[in-house]
């Protein structure tokens, strides 16, 4: 796979985000969105990517803001409702005029990208065909409480480990807003968004933040075909981010929950090297197509 065209896309609030293109030519768009401290170049974004090529697709992957090596310029970061910033991206790939574009997130990007499409609702752009999530946190309040149980510490301390080294490096350009002492004392996500996510992009608290932020509450109002891919055995997720009941998901998103795959994790050794979840996204492409 060759590497990607980097552009640099401005926002309304004098930040940037970072997309990377992989254009070969088609007509047919797939947007890609990574997951909490991740970025548009890991493992399992490159995999639907070089999958999604294959197929004679075109694809933009794209870094939320302060991921992907470059500190973004605001005071705020990222969340998991940072729908304006994914419309950017969205826009700037319609922009291109591409006859069909197609959406795929993983985990907090899952839950971004069915956010945005239940924002959106019927005013979807008629272009955007469906979109494929993996490993949904829809249940914001649910997996945060999940992560804190004693269990999850090794992937817990990951996390914050991670997020001390941005807060530190906001700190240094904003001390006015931001304050890293004492953060070694935060173990939770409950403590580090009340503390951070919340105050800095306008959220109350944290329980504000989850609940307007949780994609749960909106797939009923998605009018795309969506499917949500959440393993049985991931340790992210609580038991309501498995909705059964067309209440919760709505006449357009389906909800599949395989035994095992863990959190990003559908792996199978393919002579292709192509993995369980990539040949899902393709099946469901050629579904609704």
């Amino acid at each position: 796979m060759v590497d990607p065209e980097t552009e640099v896309i401005a926002t309304p609030d004098d930040d940037e985000l970072h997309l990377d293109w992989y254009r070969q030519g088609s007509r047919r768009l797939a947007i890609v969105s990574h997951g909490l401290e991740g970025h548009s170049r890991r493992p399992y974004v490159l995999g639907l990517t070089r999958a999604l090529l294959r197929e004679g697709w075109d694809v933009l992957a794209w870094n939320f803001r302060s991921c992907g090596g470059v500190m973004n310029r605001q005071p705020r970061f990222y969340h998991s409702g940072a729908t304006g910033d994914l419309a950017l991206v969205v826009n700037r790939g319609l922009a291109d005029n591409y006859e069909t574009v197609f959406m795929s997130g993983f985990s907090m990007g899952g839950n971004l990208t069915l956010l945005y499409l239940g924002e959106q609702s019927e005013r979807v752009d008629s272009r955007i065909c469906g979109a494929v999530a993996y490993s949904v946190p829809c249940d914001l309040a649910g997996s945060a409480d999940m992560l804190a149980l004693p269990s999850r510490k090794i992937y817990m301390q990951r996390f914050l480990s991670d997020l001390k080294v941005k807060m530190q490096g906001k700190a240094e350009h904003y001390p006015e807003l931001i304050d890293v002492s004492g953060f070694d004392a935060i173990r939770t996500f409950h403590e580090f968004d009340d503390r951070y996510t919340a105050p800095l992009h306008g959220f109350r608290d944290a329980r504000d933040y989850w609940a307007q932020c949780s994609a749960l509450t909106r797939m009923k109002d998605i009018r795309v075909p969506s499917l949500m891919v959440n393993a049985a055995d991931d340790p992210f997720l609580s038991s309501r981010c498995f909705p059964e009941s067309r209440q919760q998901l709505g006449a357009h998103v389906s909800l599949e929950a395989p035994r095992w795959g863990g959190h990003v994790g559908f792996v199978e050794h393919a002579r292709d090297g192509c993995y369980w979840s990539e040949r899902r996204a393709l099946a469901f492409l050629q579904q609704i197509n």
